[in-house]
């Protein structure tokens, strides 16, 4: 079997430039994923934006009261809140 040239990686100036050049070129010139190795990226946290939610005053309060419960942030538990209920509805 005949080993294939890879071509070189160039080097980026920043993410986007980055982005770019992939979005056009095909990963499989510049790398050999059949001696790729599965990597595990634990320590990422994932992107985040800030948002504006208006909740009412009381259901508001009964969130902080259960979060300070559980001794979390009322922000985190909101955030958990979602994703179990997002997964929930996607499962269905």
């Amino acid at each position: 079997m005949k080993r294939k040239t890879l071509k070189k990686i160039p080097k980026f100036r920043n993410e986007d430039e980055e982005r770019a050049f992939w979005s056009v070129h095909d990963s499989s010139e510049y790398v050999n994923w059949d001696s790729a190795e599965k990597a595990a990226l634990s320590k990422l946290k994932p992107s985040s934006k800030t948002i504006s939610i208006r909740l009412p005053q009381s259901l508001l309060e009964e969130l902080k009261r259960i979060a300070n419960r559980r001794d979390v942030p009322y922000q985190s538990l909101m955030k958990i809140f979602l994703a179990e209920r997002i997964e929930e509805e996607l499962n269905k």
